[in-house]
């Protein structure tokens, strides 16, 4: 089990879970955030599995190229550790439960999986011929708060809820390209030799810190902006500073420490981010605005 957990790196599920918990929350404003453990639990089922397919599906198509480099030469699949045929069955078993759970949410969301799938996955391909590689896997990313969103709604959303929903999904794609930019910086040289894309390839490690830097403030922004249109109050304004905070932190290590110093930042940092966004809407959602200054 734990070889398993390793391959599709699950400790990782951190990033988009609580943003899709957040969302969830939220969506089921009118109940305290509680959406009933049958919604939960499916919700929780269909983010594990979706992200379980997309990760497997990455390591079964780049599976060449990490055997090459140095950095990812004892990833399961180049070391053998994994088998083909068994990355193959998790990432088909993972996709299937996702439109199972889809199924029993609502025919929305049952609908859409397969589209869901079918992005989710395609982000593993776009090293291949685009320098935006990072917002392929941002728009990916930020389909965990619209699914867990429309599983609780469906297709009944006010403007309001479409509006805070879609602020919520962009802050969360400039998120993830902010932060996938500053971890591309380690495959720098490896990529720019083997004829894969990023923009650290393509501006150089310089000026894509400069563009991960402009997404992180715009997310700053969008997450402010999130957090008027839902009406929150003290709690949220708290943790969004230290959100920032946060973010300033992550991107001074990348400038200013060795490039060992990135996987420290990547994952305990942005660990942190989403886990007090989720902790600050939580309060916010549950005592419904009962934060406030006097």
């Amino acid at each position: 089990m734990r070889k398993w957990l390793s391959f599709v790196r699950f400790s990782h599920t951190v990033f988009a879970l609580p943003f899709a918990l957040a969302a969830m929350m939220v969506a089921a404003r009118d109940h305290h955030g509680w959406p009933g453990w049958r919604k939960f639990l499916l919700i929780l089922a269909a983010m594990v599995c979706a992200r379980t397919c997309a990760m497997a599906f990455n390591r079964i198509v780049d599976r060449k190229f990490d055997g090459l480099n140095p950095r990812t030469a004892g990833r399961h699949l180049p070391s053998g550790t994994i088998s083909l045929p068994g990355a193959i069955w998790l990432c088909a078993a993972s996709g299937a439960g996702l439109v199972v759970a889809a199924y029993f949410l609502n025919p929305l969301c049952f609908y859409l999986s397969p589209a869901a799938l079918v992005v989710i996955c395609f982000y593993s391909l776009t090293k291949r011929f685009t320098d935006y590689t990072h917002i392929f896997l941002g728009i990916s990313l930020a389909l965990a708060p619209v699914g867990a969103w429309l599983a609780v709604k469906g297709d009944a959303l006010t403007s309001l809820e479409i509006l805070q929903m879609l602020t919520l999904a962009m802050a969360v794609v400039l998120w993830l390209v902010g932060f996938d930019i500053i971890y591309a910086l380690q495959d720098y040289e490896f990529d720019r030799t083997h004829g894969l894309h990023s923009l650290v390839v393509a501006w150089g490690p310089k000026n894509a810190l400069a563009a991960s830097f402009l997404a992180h403030m715009l997310m700053c922004g969008l997450l402010y902006v999130f957090g008027v249109l839902c009406r929150f109050r003290l709690a949220y304004v708290v943790g969004w500073l230290i959100i920032a905070g946060s973010l300033a932190l992550e991107h001074w290590i990348a400038r200013r420490r060795s490039l060992n110093w990135i996987g420290l930042a990547f994952f305990r940092l942005n660990a942190l981010v989403s886990a007090v966004f989720l902790a600050v809407t939580a309060a916010e959602v549950i005592f419904q605005g009962g934060f406030k200054l006097s």
